[in-house]
């Protein structure tokens, strides 16, 4: 389907556009996982007590309680909607960047379903059922590596637009 490989055809404008908009996304996403990190410090155990609280934990460094439910609720909402329009704009953008068409496909949607279960899981998780920290770890990885991936070939797709790609006919 050349109709949807055709980001070397943009104008240098959208192009230019395609590219601040994704460094823009790039840099909230990291701002929030350097969030993530200090907060949890990627392990499954602080993924618990981030939510859950360490309060029976008396040698903890940093007591920590259980977080309330309205606040559980605004950040799984206001996680699942931002990170659904952050992927469809990426994601549309990614359809114009010509790659393998098996792992694109991958890439249009594993982010929508790991963005369910990472934030789904941290309300099981609220709700006591402690495994499914693992499930919320696995996916938040999946989720970031393909961020990471969609990222990564739209900067490809630019970069050879910009070096070997048909030159601009629209300025």
């Amino acid at each position: 389907m050349t109709y949807l490989n055709n980001i070397h055809n943009f104008p240098s404008y959208v192009k230019r556009m395609i590219f601040f908009f994704t460094l823009s996304m790039t840099v909230g996403y990291f701002t929030g996982f350097n969030f993530i990190y200090r907060t949890t410090e990627l392990k499954p155990q602080g993924i618990e007590e981030n939510y859950n609280g360490n309060e029976e934990d008396e040698e903890a460094e940093e007591m920590m309680f259980k977080k309330p439910e309205k606040e559980i609720l605004t950040t799984i909402h206001t996680h699942i909607l931002s990170f659904s329009l952050i992927f469809v704009a990426l994601c549309g953008v990614l359809l114009a960047v010509p790659m393998p068409q098996k792992l694109k496909s991958f890439l249009l949607i594993e982010p929508f379903v790991s963005t369910i279960l990472t934030f789904g899981g941290i309300w099981f998780l609220w709700k006591g059922i402690i495994w499914v920290k693992y499930i919320v770890m696995v996916s938040g990885i999946l989720l970031t590596l393909s961020f990471v991936l969609i990222v990564f070939f739209i900067f490809k797709g630019l970069l050879q637009s910009a070096t070997g790609g048909n030159s601009d006919s629209v300025k």
